[in-house]
């Protein structure tokens, strides 16, 4: 049972961030459902929410001349001489077990219509195969190739971490050593609606989301998994989304591209189809490395080609990382902003029903990887061929579903 000291606690912190409303349920509730709600208001930082919710409506500004370009390479216009070079100093660092992939894994399926861990919907190849097999089978196939087992990090969500070790327990790792294959929880925050409330998901609890991508580096830093990267001897870690069917994730030619650059954080990127879609793009803020909103660039700019004939601006993110491993261990001491997300969410209305909204209705925070690249000026980007690396699923409906990107799986590996 809850004791009367923690829940006055919790009464005067709700009523000096003006959330009262968490626990309109109490009374209502089991003594182990009060004593739970009211440890997670004394573990949640209200000021830290209250700040997230007042910054989130204070847009950032770039002036148009802090832009400017970033150079990038095209992996399909490289000479065979240069593919070759970089391949070759690539592949070194790959036969010495240098390189570690890791895997951004915290969401769950719901867009696909499947109750479960992302990385566990499947795909029907045939056999069927999910998410997390088509990303073990590259590894294994990495095997083949240099004779050695790559370390497999796999970041989850406190929503699915048990689901998704069980899941891996269950088909026995897919046959990749269990020794090399390692999971690590991403941190929550609250969720709030558009007047700065906390959501309750249920009457006894409060409803959280994952705090973003950006969130790796201390994850992985708080589950003690520093030391592995140090006993393992790596010194490059690629990181990537749970759902692109295609990228090459562990590729030399990346790697020995970054490597020979003396580069501590590259990415991936393919060229708009049109220039005028609201993707957002690469390109330099002061100098520094960014991805930035294409309304920033002016009309001369969004049109302009470098020497070589190519677009300046046209670079859009696909999730794809490769990061020296000091600079990823230096990324978890890094303070990265928050970016306000306007999302549908369930909730509790005022009478302890479950509500389902029809078009957004909270904000959650999310921290994102990207945020990272202003602190390491030399930076590499590398444009690939959309055919060959980016298959992603997102939904059922629209431009990236599960049999567009089967269809391009096929294409690549079925030759």
């Amino acid at each position: 049972m809850d004791t009367p000291s923690n829940l006055n606690k919790a009464k005067n912190i709700l009523k000096k961030y003006n959330q009262e409303h968490l626990l309109d349920f109490y009374d209502e509730l089991k003594d182990y459902q009060q004593e739970s709600l009211v440890n997670q208001i004394l573990k949640t930082d209200f000021a830290n929410m209250e700040e997230l919710y007042k910054n989130s409506f204070t847009d950032d500004i770039i002036n148009v001349d802090e832009i400017s370009a970033i150079p990038y390479y095209s992996k399909f216009k490289l000479t065979e001489d240069d593919t070759a070079f970089y391949c070759s100093l690539g592949e070194e660092f790959i036969k010495n077990g240098e390189i570690a992939v890791l895997t951004l894994a915290g969401g769950q399926g719901t867009r696909l219509g499947f109750n479960g861990p992302k990385g566990c919907y499947e795909i029907d190849v045939p056999p069927k195969k999910s998410l997390f097999e088509f990303i073990c089978e590259k590894l294994k196939n990495i095997f083949n190739l240099y004779d050695v087992y790559l370390p497999w990090y796999i970041m989850t969500s406190p929503s699915n971490n048990s689901s998704t070790i069980s899941y891996f327990e269950k088909n026995d790792f897919f046959g990749y050593p269990k020794e090399k294959t390692f999971f690590f929880t991403q941190s929550t925050l609250p969720v709030i609606d558009v007047d700065g409330k906390i959501i309750l998901d249920n009457i006894h609890t409060l409803k959280t989301a994952a705090n973003g991508n950006g969130d790796v580096f201390k994850a992985f830093t708080d589950a003690n998994l520093v030391k592995t990267l140090e006993e393992q001897n790596i010194k490059w870690l690629s990181i990537s989304g749970i759902d692109n069917l295609t990228l090459d994730i562990v590729d030399p030619v990346f790697i020995g591209l970054c490597a020979h650059n003396n580069s501590d954080v590259a990415a991936k990127s393919i060229a708009k189809t049109d220039l005028y879609a609201q993707d957002w793009i690469f390109a330099n803020v002061n100098n520094k490395p960014c991805i930035i909103d294409p309304d920033y660039l002016s009309e001369d700019m969004l049109n302009s080609k470098n020497a070589d004939g190519l677009y300046c601006y046209n670079q859009i993110n696909i999730l794809s990382h490769l990061m020296s491993s000091s600079s990823f261990i230096k990324s978890a001491e890094l303070l990265l902003p928050y970016h306000r997300a306007y999302k549908k969410s369930h909730y509790i209305n005022d009478e302890g029903m479950k509500i389902v909204p029809s078009s957004p209705n909270s904000f959650k925070f999310e921290k994102f990887i990207f945020d990272v690249f202003k602190f390491f000026p030399n930076f590499t980007l590398l444009e690939v061929d959309p055919i060959l690396e980016f298959a992603p699923i997102k939904a059922f409906t629209g431009d990236y579903t599960p049999e567009t990107a089967l269809e391009l799986y096929l294409k690549k590996y079925k030759k």
